[in-house]
C-alpha cells in the first residue's frame, strides 16, 4: 500500500493529514525534510500546538520518524522528519 493510500484509509484527523502532505511535498528523494514547527504552522495556517499534536499523531501511527538535530555549537535546531 502506498503512502497516500495509507493516509487516506487512516483515522487521522484532517490537520494531521495536512501536515503529512506538507512534509511529503517538501521531502527530498530519501523522504526526509526539516521544516521548523513555526514554518509549518504559518504555511498551513495552523497553531504551533496543532502542528505539534499532528506530528505526534503521525509518529504514533508510524507514518513519520522524528529525529532531533543539533547545531555545531550544541544548540537545538529543527527536527528531521523521515517519511515511512
Amino acid at each position: 500500500m502506498g503512502h497516500f493510500e495509507k493516509i487516506y484509509r487512516s483515522d487521522l484527523n484532517h490537520r494531521a493529514r495536512a501536515v503529512y502532505m506538507y512534509l511529503k511535498d517538501r521531502a527530498d528523494s530519501n523522504g526526509t525534510c526539516w521544516p521548523g514547527i513555526n514554518t509549518i504552522a504559518v504555511e498551513l495556517g495552523l497553531s504551533r500546538s496543532t502542528v505539534k499534536r499532528a506530528l505526534a499523531e503521525l509518529c504514533r501511527e508510524e507514518l513519520i520518524a522524528k529525529l532531533p538535530r543539533q547545531r555545531s555549537n550544541g544548540g537545538c535546531t529543527s527536527n528531521l522528519y523521515r517519511l515511512r
